[in-house]
């Protein structure tokens, strides 16, 4: 028996709640991380549709893992105290959730422009992990294109500064950054605190699981080596609902779309990532 919990963003499979539920049944999952809720991003949700979505979840023996929410995905010039009643909201909903985890992200950015935003990106991190605290929900943050914490060296910035940041480790995000990701899990194995299974090939297209060159076997092998955990399905092997307003404007996502149907993709993910644990 796997010693992995498999989640996913079920609004891979289907925008709407209905259609997530009978994927994850069908795929044999019971953890969910929530992003896209019938058509609209998490975040927009109120406290009282939340109340009704965890009700419903439960009823059908899903638990909600982590909110997949987009906060930190915003420019730098974006006024971040106002952003900040966004992120309390989104901290409610995911306390209302009854979620372990929430993603964030380290703030969109120019290449060039890294250096000088150091000091002013790790002080808008810790508000947020301040904010956080007693919460009973982990911040985790996602290494991820276009943002401070694309590279390995630079998320270890944050952690280092920030222990309490936990750290998504993302294969696929890694390859297209140009990064090794087995060098990536040496620097950040202590901490990672679980995993978004995509992965990517040569081109930085994202493919099924193993298919990349993500070195995904060794990174679960390395995962199982400090005790394993959850594991998220993140598949983006077709579009879906969403995906334009995760990118930073102008940049877009390389999907293979080598799938007749959304479910048919979702269906490939999870079957891809299984047969490798």
């Amino acid at each position: 028996m796997s010693i992995f919990k498999l989640c996913a963003f079920a609004d891979e499979a289907d925008p709407m709640v209905s259609g997530q539920i009978e994927a994850l049944h069908d795929n044999g999952i019971e953890l969910i991380e929530l992003r896209g809720v019938d058509g609209k991003n998490v975040t927009e949700l109120t406290i009282d549709e939340m109340r009704a979505l965890r009700t419903r979840l439960d009823g059908e023996g899903i638990k909600v893992w982590s909110i997949g929410s987009p906060i930190g995905k915003v420019e730098m010039d974006a006024d971040f105290n106002k952003y900040l009643d966004l992120f309390r909201h989104t901290l409610e909903l995911a306390k209302e959730a009854g979620a372990e985890k929430m993603r964030i992200f380290s703030f969109f950015m120019k290449p060039e422009e890294t250096a000088g935003y150091k000091n002013e990106v790790i002080d808008r991190l810790g508000k947020l992990v301040e904010i956080a605290k007693d919460s009973g929900v982990v911040l985790c943050h996602e290494n991820e294109k276009d943002i401070y914490g694309d590279i390995p060296e630079r998320c270890v910035d944050i952690h280092k500064a920030i222990p309490e940041l936990r750290a998504v480790f993302d294969p696929a995000n890694f390859v297209q950054c140009n990064a090794d990701t087995l060098k990536a899990w040496e620097l950040l194995a202590p901490y990672i605190d679980y995993i978004h299974m995509k992965d990517a090939d040569a081109s930085k297209t994202v493919v099924p699981a193993g298919k990349g060159v993500g070195n995904v076997p060794k990174i679960l092998e390395n995962y199982a080596a400090i005790g394993g955990g959850v594991i998220t399905l993140e598949p983006h092997l077709y579009e879906f609902v969403g995906l334009a307003g995760l990118e930073r404007e102008g940049a877009t996502s390389v999907i293979g779309n080598n799938y007749a149907t959304k479910r048919e993709a979702f269906d490939a993910g999870v079957n891809a990532l299984k047969a490798l644990i």
